[in-house]
């Protein structure tokens, strides 16, 4: 029975480990919009310098998921490099108007608005379930949680126009690594801008 209720435990662990997700909360668009594929767009990742290894996955994973769909898209950091100062400074304002004057036609901004940790506990239970007929009195200790939460704001500019096209809101929840929130982030921004028939689908 021992066993049973250490099992029982670990099933109740990996269910919430499961529903941890990235999800988008909300979206829009200027009305009537729509991007040409042909034209150069480069992502950029707003954020804190310690965290370096997720801003480049969040560009590639975005980058890679509109490369599928025929964009000719480039991440900031492909680009310019880790010592890019608009990344590690967070200034919406200064990349958009470095990148005006080069050679891209859209810039797709992410930026990381926020991230906190709560901690809680979880106190402990008794239950009693049903074993082949026999009614067994168990115990589950309490423990402690940390959750990790991020928010992300999305922001996708047209340099020619000089208007704000695009934009939406993302939130991820103790994502189990950085690689899954940030393939999670890219196939769901990509997929809302297809709803939003920012773009056909291809």
């Amino acid at each position: 029975m021992k066993r049973l209720g250490v099992l029982l435990l670990c099933i109740g662990l990996l269910s919430i480990t499961a529903c941890t997700s990235t999800k988008l909360t909300s979206s829009w668009k200027t009305p009537d919009a729509r991007l040409d594929t042909s034209k150069k767009m480069i992502v950029i990742a707003l954020v804190p310098p310690r965290d370096k290894k997720l801003r480049i996955l969040m560009e590639n994973e975005l980058v890679n998921e509109l490369q599928k769909e025929g964009f000719n898209a480039v991440s900031s950091f492909a680009k310019y490099g880790p010592d890019d100062a608009l990344s590690k400074t967070g200034d919406e304002k200064a990349a958009l108007h470095k990148f005006r004057n080069g050679d891209v036609d859209q810039v797709l901004t992410i930026a990381m608005v926020d991230k906190t940790k709560s901690s809680g506990y979880v106190p402990s239970y008794p239950y009693a379930p049903y074993y082949r007929g026999w009614y067994g009195g168990m115990f589950t200790p309490g423990y402690y949680t940390t959750n990790v939460r991020y928010e992300w704001d999305t922001n996708l500019y047209d340099l020619g126009q000089k208007k704000l096209i695009y934009n939406a809101q993302s939130e991820a929840i103790d994502p189990p690594t950085a690689y899954k929130q940030a393939s999670q982030f890219a196939r769901q921004i990509v997929r809302d801008m297809q709803r939003r028939q920012l773009f056909a689908k291809s």
